[in-house]
């Protein structure tokens, strides 16, 4: 079973980019700035576009907690390793 969100990143070609992929349904990427998830975001579906803005911005919401909680955890590692 695949976990929910994950992380992606092409920093060869975009390395200011960071990118969040939705596993379930609906499937999506996030594509954001790799400092401000909110900035210069663009969602790429991979399954059909929800109805709901209701429903993406929960999804969005819900991306952006897990990419920060992402980000603490890798902090907490490195502090570790020092």
């Amino acid at each position: 079973m695949l976990p929910k969100f994950l992380l992606a990143d092409n920093s060869q070609e975009t390395p200011d980019t960071i990118f969040v992929v939705h596993t379930e349904e609906p499937k999506f990427i996030v594509e954001s700035d790799i400092e401000d998830f909110w900035s210069n975001q663009e969602i790429h579906w991979l399954s059909e576009e929800p109805d709901s803005k209701e429903l993406i911005k929960q999804l969005l919401e819900d991306a952006e907690e897990y990419l920060e909680a992402e980000f603490e955890s890798q902090e907490n590692l490195f502090d570790e390793e020092d």
